[in-house]
């Protein structure tokens, strides 16, 4: 009887062990994804880059410190969108 308590401890410490495995592996497959991502973006920016025009971030309505524009106006680098 002892044996079959240390089998399903073993059991279930074996299970716990491969959910943490797989939740570590698909947390460093997003942040390689990101990297690969960053690599490949020409100078490593990202379209859109003015989340301050985002009412969530930006509740005092200052102009956006990447490019000058209101929260109201789309992002005034050229080549870039507002998000």
């Amino acid at each position: 009887m002892n044996f079959d308590s240390t089998s399903h401890q073993l059991e279930a410490y074996l299970c716990r062990m491969q959910v943490i495995l797989l939740s570590i592996g698909l947390v460093a497959l997003a942040f390689a994804g990101i990297a690969i991502k960053i690599l490949v973006k020409k100078d490593g920016q990202f379209a859109g880059t003015c989340a301050s025009n985002s009412p969530f971030l930006n509740e005092e309505g200052e102009a956006c410190s990447f490019c000058g524009a209101l929260p109201e106006e789309k992002c005034q680098k050229p080549g870039e969108t507002a998000a």
